[in-house]
């Protein structure tokens, strides 16, 4: 795949996920959102701005009984509706059924905890025997188009896919055309035309999704038991003034971290208009911005330099193939960055984190998303020069509902804590 034994084993380490020890063939043995509850340790009166709370996770199935492994997919942030200010929160498993949560007061008035179950330890375990399956969850179509009899035209629609996994392919025998990226390896398969010859491929499109899932994994998905808030200490936390911590633009603003709370840095009529992560600045200046698809041979043919900025993403349409496959093509536009940031070092790399999405299904699932991005932020960790634009946190804590392509108010922000990571103070 492109990376070495060790660097293997690392991304094993950090994609590690618990779960249950045996396959649970009972839905109330599942994590419930009704009997799980959240607690605030040591709750005060009040607290000073820029204090931290420290908040308790514990998950239970559907009999109330406590859970005895971790592995949920818990979401969790501090909110002020009034003032539309959101602050994420990393939940911390201690796979035994607990889970904690420190959440910073970076604003001054009232807030309150929110946290969702959003896939219960067995779904995640569902997630992951899928991911890695050869069940073509998402199929293709590819277009044909040639010339016929006395001058007619004939056109063939067939399904296709990525050929990858340990037999090769998703069909057997001599079923198809082969299209292979001579540079990358990457072979693309389209079923074998009737009438035309594989040479006639003209382009491809999605053609649709098939679910894996049997009666018990469809149960565990329902909308009752997925992405539901659970309750708890639902109260209102009064934050009072601190006049050590009030300035929140004196903190580190050279050294940009890649996570870290998000907050607000300018209000207008108690309306959040800017946010940035812990530490960041907000700079802006006009700059020559290279757009870059998620192809690797598209760097190799970029110049690069000092006046050039390269951003890419990842693309939803990869949490429909195993992480290996992920992790190979990862490896190919690292390789391809290391060979631009050689003949170009003042060059500006930037790879912008995946979204949180509104599905929470089989198909497009945060967990698939997150873990992904797990695998971006490892593999170019060690790279000189490479910036790693998380907002993740940003989309998964905001007001706006949850959407694979958020909202204007989102987006701007985005840019504008891409502009504070490019532009010199």
């Amino acid at each position: 795949m492109g990376i070495s034994d060790d660097e293997w084993k690392r991304l094993q380490k950090a994609l590690d996920w618990p779960g249950p020890d045996q396959e649970i063939t009972q839905l109330t043995l599942s994590t419930s959102p009704v009997h799980s509850t959240f607690s605030i340790v040591g709750l005060k009166k009040s607290y000073k701005m820029g204090e931290n709370i420290c908040v308790i996770i514990t998950a239970r199935d559907h009999n109330n009984n406590l859970k005895r492994y971790g592995g949920d997919f818990f979401k969790a942030k501090l909110f002020n509706s009034k003032l539309k200010a959101t602050v994420y929160g990393e939940v911390v498993d201690h796979r035994n059924g607990t889970y904690s949560v420190v959440l910073l007061l970076p604003w001054e008035g009232q807030a309150q905890v929110f946290v969702r179950l959003e896939h219960s330890s067995e779904v995640v375990q569902i997630l992951k025997k899928y991911r890695e399956s050869l069940f073509p969850r998402s199929h293709y179509k590819g277009y044909f188009e040639g010339s016929g009899p006395n001058n007619t035209r004939i056109s063939e629609v067939v399904e296709c896919n990525l050929k990858w996994g340990g037999n090769g392919s998703w069909r057997k025998g001599d079923c198809c055309c082969e299209y292979k990226d001579v540079k990358t390896g990457t072979v693309w398969q389209c079923e074998r035309p009737k009438k035309l010859t594989c040479d006639k491929l003209v382009h491809h499109s999605m053609g649709f999704l098939e679910s894996p899932l049997n009666d018990l994994e469809n149960k565990l998905f329902t909308k009752e038991l997925t992405n539901v808030a659970i309750p708890g200490d639902k109260i209102n936390i009064n934050v009072l003034p601190n006049t050590a911590a009030n300035d929140l633009k004196r903190m580190d603003l050279h050294t940009p971290p890649t996570g870290g709370p998000l907050m607000a840095v300018e209000l207008k009529n108690n309306i959040i208009v800017h946010w940035r992560p812990h530490g960041v600045p907000l700079r802006f200046t006009k700059m020559l911005i290279t757009d870059l698809h998620y192809i690797a041979n598209d760097i190799d043919e970029i110049a690069g330099g000092p006046h050039a900025v390269i951003v890419f993403t990842i693309f939803a349409h990869l949490v429909f193939h195993p992480v290996t496959f992920y992790i190979h093509e990862v490896a190919k536009i690292r390789q391809s960055v290391v060979a631009l940031l050689s003949r170009a070092p003042q060059t500006t790399v930037i790879i912008k984190s995946g979204n949180t999405g509104g599905l929470k299904n089989i198909y497009q699932s945060d967990w698939y998303a997150m873990q992904l991005n797990t695998v971006m932020r490892e593999m170019f960790s060690d790279i000189h020069g490479v910036i790693y634009l998380d907002v993740w946190q940003m989309t998964s804590c905001h007001y706006l509902r949850e959407n694979l392509h958020p909202g204007p108010v989102i987006i701007a922000n985005e840019v504008k804590m891409f502009l504070s990571y490019v532009c010199p103070i």
